[in-house]
Parts: structure tokens; sequence; C-alpha cells
């Protein structure tokens, strides 16, 4: 009996991958015979698994199983659709002119808003004291100010609701031993990116509080601050989308060939251009570049504009032009989805699984949606609903190349 069932027991003790979970076992003594003994125990050491693992509580596993990283994955892809929802309450803050209501910012104190007439009398009047009232709104009651007071009051809060989704479950799997090496450095990019976000914003409402004595502007907040800000958003969305896609889809074994090499690649250069045309979007609310030629697909009469190059030097043409910035966000568009076509007619000529196929054809609706939603907001003078609906088409465009990109990736040797 004892040869049956301590050799492989014996064998199974002794494998390389128990051996990282337990202490060293005690040497033997040698003895001169076939039989060991084992010397006593000293404080620390285990002689069976049961011991080791019920000793303090040291039973959890350091390296992360399959369902604890579905769970990570499953937490980060919640964690990119509360950072998608900031990013489109935070389109219709700026499309209702709700961005500079709130003239400070309190981490813990502007949690509660004002609850009283006297509370909100207060609030109003030092939101008084700012450009864009003296300006823009000296007719505004009371109740119009609610309004807008509200709208960036519910963008500050989602904000501290992204920061909360992002930290707590963080350090709640770190402390279960839940996150790999890698995963870790990830997690700790995401948390400090939220923080760094929060900080971004209100550095950007800033530049919209400000005085300006020589202009008689409508008072806005500067659109390379917006442009950054929405720019880290994009940079938060797509870094988690990405990694609980990683988690979450089980990897194609696909063979690496020369055409699927170059399909992989348009896919990522694609993906990039997508991204620098939803960022191209900052430029142009912020200039209200929206509203200056509202035709399609001419600019008023002519293709190109007289006042293209109105700026100078030149340079400043790119970002501060409103007409150049609608150029700039229009080729931007046709580029993206001219590559986006290309790249679905490319993927056809591979065989590829399923869901890559079906990850091409999402995208490429996804694409021409997101064309009809820019052009009609333009034709209509960008209406609140319509252009929010673009804003957010942005995002699922970006999802769907993201998710293309992930179903392209090289399988690790």
């Amino acid at each position: 009996m004892q040869r049956l069932l301590f050799p492989p027991l014996k064998a199974f003790v002794g494998g390389p991958c128990l051996r990282l979970l337990l202490p060293r076992a005690a040497p033997r003594a040698q003895c001169g015979c076939s039989c060991g003994i084992r010397r006593p125990l000293r404080p620390g050491q285990y002689s069976t698994i049961s011991e080791a693992a019920l000793q303090s509580g040291r039973g959890t596993v350091s390296l992360p199983s399959k369902a604890a990283e579905r769970v990570v994955g499953q937490w980060l892809l919640v964690c990119s659709g509360t950072v998608a929802g900031a990013v489109i309450l935070g389109g219709v803050t700026r499309l209702t002119e709700s961005g500079l209501s709130m003239v400070d910012w309190h981490l813990i104190k502007e949690m509660k808003p004002p609850t009283s007439q006297e509370e909100w009398e207060a609030e109003f009047q030092r939101y008084q004291q700012f450009p864009e009232f003296k300006i823009l709104n000296h007719e505004m009651t009371l109740a119009e100010f609610k309004f807008i007071w509200y709208m960036e009051y519910s963008h500050r809060m989602w904000g501290r609701l992204v920061g909360l989704a992002y930290i707590l479950p963080a350090a709640y799997f770190w402390r279960k031993g839940w996150l790999s090496r890698g995963m870790k450095g990830r997690v700790l990019a995401l948390c400090g990116l939220v923080c760094f976000q929060g900080l971004l914003g209100w550095y950007m409402v800033k530049s919209g509080l400000e005085e300006k004595p020589d202009s008689h502007d409508i008072p806005r907040v500067s659109q390379y601050r917006l442009a950054a800000h929405l720019g880290s958003a994009l940079v938060l969305y797509c870094a988690s989308l990405w990694t609980s896609l990683s988690l979450l889809l089980p990897q194609h074994k696909l063979p690496e060939t020369r055409q699927l090499l170059w399909l992989r690649r348009f896919a990522h250069g694609t993906a990039g251009l997508v991204f620098l045309t939803a960022l191209s979007g900052a430029f142009v609310a912020g200039l209200d570049a929206g509203l200056v030629y509202n035709s399609f697909p001419k600019m008023g009469e002519s293709w190109i504009p007289e006042d293209l190059f109105a700026f100078s030097p030149i340079l400043r043409n790119v970002f501060e032009n409103p007409t150049m910035v609608q150029f700039d966000h229009r080729i931007l568009g046709i580029t993206s989805v001219t590559a986006i076509t290309a790249l679905y007619f490319l993927s056809r000529r591979i065989p590829l699984p399923r869901r890559t196929k079906m990850a091409a054809v999402t995208l490429l609706a996804l694409a021409y949606t997101q064309v009809g939603l820019g052009i009609s907001t333009l034709l209509m003078y960008v209406p609140t609903p319509l252009a929010a609906s673009h804003q957010s088409g942005s995002l699922a465009l970006l999802s769907g190349a993201l998710w293309l990109m992930n179903e392209l990736r090289r399988v690790p040797k």
C-alpha cells in the first residue's frame, strides 16, 4: 500500500509548481539505509499541503486564475462604460453652455448642492461675478441658472463616480492577489490617469473664468485645454476597453501570413486615424466651428473657403481658425471612413474567424452611421440631441476599431 500511495504523492509534492507555493522542506538525514528519517520541522515549515494552506490565511494563490482574470476584465469593461458616460455628459454640458456655471472646485464640499433659496441666490451671485454672465447671460434668471448649474454638477459628480469605479475595486483586487505583475502596472496607470483627468477638467474650466479686458468674444474655455481634457478621457477609455477585451475574449490562433500582418498594421493605422478625428472634434466644439459653414459637401459656395488661412502665422489656423478647424475635421472624417471601407474589403480577402468578420462589419456600419450623424448635425445647425449623438458615435466608432484590433492581435509564443 505504501508503494502505491507515496511515490505519486512524492512526485506531486516535488513538482515545480507546488514548490513555488510551499516553504522548503527539511532535509532528510543520511543514515546509510534506504529509508529516510526527517529531522524535526522548524517553525515556518509545513509537512503537508493542508498545513501550508491553513497557516494564517496563506492559502491564496499568488498568480491570478482564469476566473479572476474574467472578473477583472468585466470590471474594466464597466469602467470603460462609465468613462464613455462621462464623455457624453461632458459633450452635452458643452453643447448647453453649462460648463462655466460652477465657478469653484472642491473635492468634497461641492458634492452637496444648494438646498435653500438663500444658498441658490448666493451661488447665483458668485456666477454673476464672472465674464460669462456679464457678456453672454446678463439677462439670465435664477431658474435658468439652476438648469446649467445642475448640468455641470451632474458632470462633476459622474466624474467622481468614475474615480470610485476605478480606485475601490482596484484596491480590492490588489489585496486579493487577483492582479498579475503586469496588470498591477496597468491598473496603477489607469487610476493615476483618472485623478489626472479630474485636475485637468478644473484646469480647463479656469480658462473660461478668466477676465480678458481686451477681448469681446463670447467667454469659452481654451480649445487647447478642452482637447487635452477630451484626449486624456479617450486614452483612459481606449486603455480600459482594450485591456478588458484582451481578458474577456479568447484569442484566435491565426496563421501569421504576410496578408494578415499587413491587415493588422492597417487596422492599427485606421484606429489611430479614428482617434485623431475624435480629438479634432474638441477643437470644433471649443471654437463653435460647427456653426461656421452649415453646408455639405461644399463649404458655402466653394470647396476650399477663402478664409482658410486668415490668421498669421499660418500654423495658428490649424488650431484657432474656426474655418480651418471645421475643414480639417471634415477631411479627417472622410479619410477615416475611406480607410475603414478599405479595411473591410481587405478583411474579406483573408480567411478569418466568424467573430473577426463580425467586428469588421460592425466597424463599417458604425463608420457610415457616424458620417450620417455628422452631416445631419452640420446641415441642421448643430441641434443638441443630434450633436450629442454624433459625439457618442465617435466613441462607438473607437470601440469598433479597438474590437477589430483585438481580434487581429498576435498570439504570444
